[in-house]
């Protein structure tokens, strides 16, 4: 054995930071049995379904706790999530935060980390990272209204036969079919 050799067994290919081409994206089918299983997992293992819209009510408890501790605690809307061991310490913001590095992640290892703003030819970054933060002001008054953000009520919801979790999901396909050509024209 060569030298060369030796040291090209000795020493692990790197991977390059970017890939020259990013990998295909996962099959819906394939991703959709994977989010079934994360879903029974988290059941058998933590007692809790999967949801997001909690992480987002515990972070801000800790930053009204951390401001106005006496405000916080007297307050119905934050004092349910100053439990013990504290709100960010809570099962749905680990979720979340597992989440957020699971993505990067995944993002990295396809080739497809970077920052751009995903648009149509008729629309500018700046409109649509508004109609990006609109539709997430929507969507999270709508969490709040029906108890639980879309992954809470249609993944854990709906795997626990909850009517009106199953009443919600039928009304957000409804809702996103309705308002899909209204704003079709901005990525065609």
């Amino acid at each position: 054995m060569s030298a060369a050799e030796a040291t090209a067994l000795a020493v692990p290919a790197v991977r390059p930071a970017v890939r020259a081409e990013a990998l295909p994206y996962a099959s819906p089918y394939l991703a959709g049995v994977g989010l079934g299983l994360v879903l029974l997992a988290a059941f058998a293992l933590v007692g809790r379904g999967l949801g997001a819209s909690g992480a987002f009510s515990s972070v801000a408890a800790a930053g009204v706790s951390a401001v106005a501790p006496a405000h916080a605690a007297a307050n119905p809307a934050t004092a349910e999530y100053l439990g013990a061991g504290g709100p960010l310490r809570d099962w749905l913001v680990i979720e979340i935060a597992g989440v957020v590095l699971g993505g990067f992640a995944s993002a990295w290892l396809a080739g497809r980390l970077g920052s751009a703003v995903e648009r149509g030819p008729r629309v500018g970054a700046g409109a649509r990272l508004a109609y990006a933060g609109g539709g997430g002001l929507v969507m999270g008054i709508g969490a709040r209204l029906a108890r639980g953000c879309t992954s809470g009520q249609a993944l854990t919801g709906g795997a626990l036969l909850s009517v009106g979790s199953w009443i919600f999901i039928a009304t957000a396909f409804a809702a996103a079919y309705a308002a899909a050509p209204l704003f079709r024209r901005e990525w065609t």
